[in-house]
């Protein structure tokens, strides 16, 4: 095994340190390989093509010039992509739009990108969940029929 020295913040440290007594780490180091090794996992299993289910979260300032128009239609021209959305008024000139999406791993990443790098969207989280999706057969009650299903 390498031994290597990493420059790290007090915060930061304090969050290595909290995550060590939670988890029931035996080192920091076994908690930093744990991470790196959960988001090589990560990284590896959302691979460009890969199907995956998403959330993505953003608080933007609804009076930034046409910024909500410019929102919508991004939206409305990646419909493919868009399973749900919930639009919630935080204050006057502040809102926050969480949409569930499902698609290929890339283009779910390039649509975020997008839609966060407008001037005028303040904070933003991508949530991204490997997924397999189907089309079943199966009867519930009211006769055989096809749908989809989502596996995560």
């Amino acid at each position: 095994m390498e031994r290597i020295t990493i420059s790290i913040d007090e915060d930061l440290l304090g969050i290595v340190d909290t995550l060590v007594a939670t988890r029931g780490y035996a080192s920091r180091s076994e908690a930093i390989r744990d991470l790196l090794r959960a988001e090589t996992n990560r990284a590896a299993s959302l691979a460009e093509a890969a199907p995956c289910v998403a959330t993505l979260s953003y608080v933007y300032d609804h009076a930034a010039r046409d910024l909500a128009r410019r929102l919508t239609g991004a939206h409305h021209a990646h419909h493919d992509l868009g399973i749900a959305s919930l639009h919630v008024h935080l204050d006057h000139a502040t809102c926050l739009e969480v949409s569930v999406l499902r698609g290929d791993s890339g283009a779910v990443r390039r649509f975020a990108e997008a839609v966060t790098s407008e001037t005028g969207v303040r904070h933003h989280a991508l949530h991204m969940v490997p997924a397999r999706f189907e089309e079943s057969r199966h009867d519930h009650g009211a006769g055989p029929h096809v749908h989809p299903h989502t596996h995560a």
